[in-house]
């Protein structure tokens, strides 16, 4: 096999006149043996000839993966884990999804760059791996930490790929207890708990409780929902887009899942919608779609177009509803005036740029079971009990399959009411 072991401290040859070797002028510095002469593989230089870490080992080593084209260099994994995900992980990275790739990233340079990213990629261990799950267990929520850990193990994975390492530690990991996305049940809110909370809404937003829990629309699906989108005639919505926040600006997009669908709704949502219309017409926005970044290319322009819609619900100054200002600015103050939340907790800050100036800040409690999706629990809730096939259910709130419908919502379905023991019990009489 090709590849062979060099002593820099002695000379390959003998002195012609004593017979024995003579020291180099290396002798006594440096590292003493060098393995060189493998194609493919970088000269490496060693302090001891056997053992584990001798050079012998490595040149076996080297040899073997060699020649099975399997071999990966240690020393392109000295790369520190920051310096890849910046330069080489990150840059590779294509999401068609803008919110996603922010996701992504908000994930990964807040939960794992601040934490391992002064680490070498080849020094990043189950010690430390454990180290940091205590720090993103103390920090971040379990969904978050599932998330992080999952975009770790990528990150590492694509490290192999660019034969930096060897082997992921995130795989197969046996002494770690890694976050585990919490089981979601879904709660249904009683008739009157969705009142009161309406009722502390200004009126210009209470048709935005109407649309979540009499047709399943998630809260950027009413904030994107026409005039247009309104079939009268037929009793129905056509969910065909929603408002969503790419960074700090507002895009038109498809609902998630990234399909439309229709939703069968009674004649008082309709009457709802029309009455509010009545009161407030419906106002035209226009925003990019999918993407509100500036274009690189004429196909993304084209794919970016801005499209204009009347829509039924707009924020008071006009313009089309920011999620987050909605949920701080009108849905928490209405649920903790219901009583279903604690009240805010009153904070001065001071001004930026204006020394001796002060503004309040109210803090609302953080509860994922009481925000807006509540109302799309409370939608699927009344049409399973009314015995509406799972299938329907799904469909109408855009599910991708039957089985996640089933998954979230399995414990509202009614109970069964025993036809079918008494069908056993006639299969058996009749028997004979």
């Amino acid at each position: 096999m090709p590849g062979y072991i060099e002593d820099r401290w002695w000379t390959k040859k003998s002195d012609p006149d004593t017979g024995k070797k003579r020291k180099t002028a290396r002798y006594g510095t440096g590292k003493r043996y060098r393995v060189a002469g493998i194609p493919g593989v970088k000269d490496r230089s060693f302090e001891r000839l056997e053992g584990a870490e001798g050079a012998k080992a490595w040149l076996a080593k080297a040899q073997h993966e060699s020649t099975s084209g399997e071999f990966v260099d240690p020393r392109r994994g000295q790369m520190l884990l920051q310096t890849y995900i910046e330069d080489e992980w990150w840059p590779r990275r294509d999401y068609d999804n803008p919110s996603t790739e922010a996701t992504v990233k908000g994930r990964v340079w807040t939960h794992i760059v601040p934490h391992l990213g002064h680490l070498q990629l080849n020094a990043v261990k189950t010690k430390q791996l454990g180290e940091w799950l205590k720090t993103l267990k103390a920090t971040a929520g379990a969904s978050t930490g599932n998330e992080a850990w999952r975009y770790l193990s990528a990150i590492f994975q694509a490290a192999i790929d660019d034969e930096r390492l060897t082997r992921n530690p995130c795989r197969k990991q046996t002494t770690l207890r890694v976050p585990t996305r919490p089981p979601a049940k879904a709660r249904a809110w009683a008739k009157e708990c969705v009142l009161a909370v309406q009722a502390e809404m200004d009126e210009r937003f209470r048709l935005c409780v109407d649309l979540g829990v009499g047709a399943g629309l998630r809260s950027g699906e009413v904030f994107g929902l026409s005039e247009a989108d309104i079939d009268y005639e037929g009793g129905r919505i056509l969910v065909r887009r929603q408002v969503k926040k790419v960074g700090a600006k507002l895009a038109f997009a498809l609902p998630k899942g990234e399909k439309t669908r229709t939703v069968p709704v009674p004649d008082y949502l309709l009457q709802r919608i029309e009455e509010s219309l009545q009161r407030r017409p419906a106002q035209t926005v226009t925003l990019p779609w999918r993407d509100p970044r500036p274009p690189k290319t004429e196909r993304e322009a084209a794919d970016r177009a801005p499209q204009s819609h009347a829509l039924i619900v707009t924020a008071p100054r006009g313009g089309a509803i920011r999620r987050d200002g909605f949920d701080h600015r009108v849905w928490k103050p209405a649920l903790a005036a219901a009583g279903i939340i604690p009240p805010p907790v009153k904070e001065s800050q001071p001004i930026r740029h204006r020394p001796g100036a002060f503004r309040t800040v109210l803090t609302y409690e953080e509860s994922r079971e009481n925000g807006f999706h509540a109302l799309r629990h409370t939608f699927a809730s009344v049409q399973l009990d009314a015995r509406e096939p799972i299938v329907a259910v799904s469909k109408w709130l855009g599910h991708a399959d039957p089985s996640i419908t089933l998954r979230i919502y399995a414990h509202m379905m009614p109970e069964a009411d025993g036809r079918g023991r008494a069908a056993m019990q006639n299969w058996f009489e009749s028997s004979p």
